[in-house]
């Protein structure tokens, strides 16, 4: 099973009054991991995966320890642990080597834009999921 790998750079904006990083940007850090995995390693060129757009039906996070502000960035591991007809589950973990952040998952639902619905994973998304998948859930 592959794991997509996203270096996250902090921002000193991140910070909360407690001098670490506020539990809401790590919905912008997962935010970021997803698209640089939906979309910038959507297969093949030209390929409309992913293109038509999707959104966030859930999110799960478990906070594990505080992160706090430097200037190196925090690695952000994505996999896949479900994928249904119309949905994809995927999970993060967001650390260092020596240690995690937090665990989450999102549900990710396709939608097509034009006709402002939810629509089905295609074959192609469905093969490029694949290579992420695993049943493990990164929130226990």
């Amino acid at each position: 099973m592959a794991r997509h790998i996203y270096s996250c750079p902090l921002r000193w904006s991140d910070m909360d009054a407690f001098g670490h990083v506020n539990n809401v940007v790590f919905l912008r850090y997962l935010e970021e991991a997803r698209i640089d995995f939906m979309f910038r390693l959507a297969p093949g060129d030209g390929s409309p995966s992913f293109s038509g757009g999707s959104v966030v039906a859930r999110h799960e996070i478990d906070y594990v320890r505080p992160l706090v502000h430097r200037h190196a960035p925090v690695t952000i591991e994505s996999w896949v642990t479900k994928i249904s007809a119309a949905s994809l589950t995927i999970a993060y973990e967001v650390k260092d080597p020596e240690q995690v952040y937090v665990r989450a998952s999102t549900v990710v639902v396709p939608y097509n834009l034009a006709e402002e619905r939810p629509r089905r994973i295609t074959a192609e998304e469905k093969l490029f999921l694949q290579e992420y998948l695993d049943q493990e859930p990164a929130v226990a």
